[in-house]
């Protein structure tokens, strides 16, 4: 009798995936897949691939041609169209906090969301419900105050937050976030690790690119360890972030703590 995990719908599926960059072996015939509706957090060293796995969604970067029974499918199609994709999943990435600097207004980049731009131009015609969607995505994350500030103008935490606005106007299946921690304040990443969770909870998706173990939201109930572009570790949280297997993963003995829902290491 098939298993209900048979029964699932793939979200994102990599199968025997290699990808180079300068000659060098990034994803080295990684296979995983997750699942619509699933938590994940993808965890490893710097290097070891991660950031690739959002790359080739984004068609940043290409797998190898050639390779049999090689693909990455989005819920089951091999070719699909980057900005259609926006739709399903909401990609938050470091590269965009640069390329969303300028003269916009946080509440345009949020509303740009809706036609895969950076900011509204004059040629975009922002309907009333895209407002309405606008102002409720900013009150989910608090960030409402802001709408009329620059973005050159305001905080990283705050810049991180408005693009995690602008991915959620779709309201997409997932978001995938590339370390959305990465270069905030202890404060500034604790309030984002509190709205992700909140968004978790309200049911999308959260795929989370992380080496760091604090990033791993209590909502997330699979955790994926990467190493050298192949998977490390794949399962429940509870067995796969444990002291042993992260020493292995970053090389160093690690001593995993965990509070309030929340795994630190030492």
């Amino acid at each position: 009798m098939p298993s209900a995990a048979e029964h699932q719908t793939s979200l994102i599926e990599y199968r025997n995936v290699v990808v180079s960059k300068n000659d060098r072996i990034v994803l080295n015939g990684i296979t995983l897949a997750v699942n619509v509706g699933e938590h994940v957090a993808i965890l490893g060293p710097n290097g070891a691939g991660k950031s690739f796995l959002i790359k080739t969604i984004t068609r940043e970067c290409y797998p190898h041609a050639g390779i049999p029974d090689s693909y990455v499918r989005i819920l089951g199609r091999e070719d699909w169209n980057v900005f259609e994709l926006r739709k399903l999943l909401g990609i938050v990435t470091e590269d965009l906090v640069a390329l969303s600097t300028g003269n916009f207004t946080c509440g345009e980049i949020i509303l740009s969301g809706f036609f895969s731009s950076i900011g509204v131009w004059p040629y975009h015609y922002v309907t009333p419900a895209m407002e309405q969607k606008g102002r409720e995505v900013m009150e989910l994350l608090e960030i409402s105050h802001l709408a009329e500030r620059k973005m050159n103008q305001i905080s990283t935490g705050e810049a991180r937050r408005i693009l995690i606005g602008q991915a959620l106007v779709h309201e997409p299946q997932a978001l995938v976030l590339d370390e959305p921690t990465s270069s905030l304040d202890f404060h500034a990443a604790h309030k984002l690790r509190n709205i992700l969770s909140k968004i978790a909870g309200a049911g999308t998706g959260i795929i989370m690119v992380t080496h760091n173990t604090a990033d791993i939201l209590p909502e997330i109930e699979r955790v994926i360890l990467l190493k050298a572009g192949l998977v490390f570790k794949d399962g429940g949280k509870e067995e796969v972030v444990a002291s042993e297997s992260l020493s292995h993963l970053f090389g160093t003995p690690l001593e995993v703590v965990k509070r309030d829902g929340f795994y630190y290491i030492w």
